[in-house]
């Protein structure tokens, strides 16, 4: 049996902690690293980075920035900033995007993915992220360089004294083999 969940960042972490999921998904950067660190310490378990990946937005292909090669942080102030609601723990430090205490005129959070993609094509709005996204999950998304001088790790939280299990292993080789696909630097 295998459950893929997507949920807030708090939720990836009691998760693993109390041994529903064996492994989660999460993103550090400088701003959060100490805060997620201390908080998995706590619980018990390690961070493992698995990819370093530079910052994109993501817009529909209908956007004006879609034809850029690259957008600045000024280019995307008439949009509205889309964002993952982190619910009860809504602690900036466990945001899913960068930059998450940058102020904008427009920013709404969602619950889903599902939504954030028709938002990036009904409002024209945007959110940042790895620039990993497949033409097979949503064609009509693009991922535009942002530039801005920071880099977005990626990684895997397990319990610190529990090896991995087979069928996760693979699913961590599965997850390396596709995100290789697109360039980004693995860390191993």
């Amino acid at each position: 049996e295998f459950s893929l969940r997507e949920t807030r960042t708090w939720d990836i972490i009691e998760d693993v902690r109390t041994l529903r999921s064996e492994l989660g998904i999460l993103f550090r950067n400088d701003f959060n690293r100490n805060v997620i660190d201390k908080l998995l310490r706590d619980s018990g378990l390690a961070f493992r980075p698995l990819f370093l990946a530079d910052p994109h937005i993501f817009i529909s292909r209908g956007n004006p920035l879609a034809a850029r090669e690259r957008v600045t942080l000024d280019d995307l102030a008439g949009f509205p900033r889309l964002t993952f609601d982190q619910g009860a723990n809504n602690s900036f430090y466990f945001a899913e995007e960068i930059l998450s205490t940058l102020s904008t005129p427009q920013e709404i959070r969602v619950s889903d993915r599902a939504t954030i993609f028709n938002l990036m094509i009904g409002l024209d709005g945007y959110t940042i992220s790895t620039g990993i996204i497949s033409d097979d999950l949503d064609p009509s998304i693009a991922a535009i360089p942002l530039d801005i001088d920071e880099r977005i790790e990626i990684g895997w939280i397990g319990q610190s004294a529990i090896p991995l299990t087979e069928q996760a292993q693979r699913y961590l080789e599965e997850l390396r083999a596709v995100v290789s696909d697109f360039g980004v630097e693995l860390i191993d």
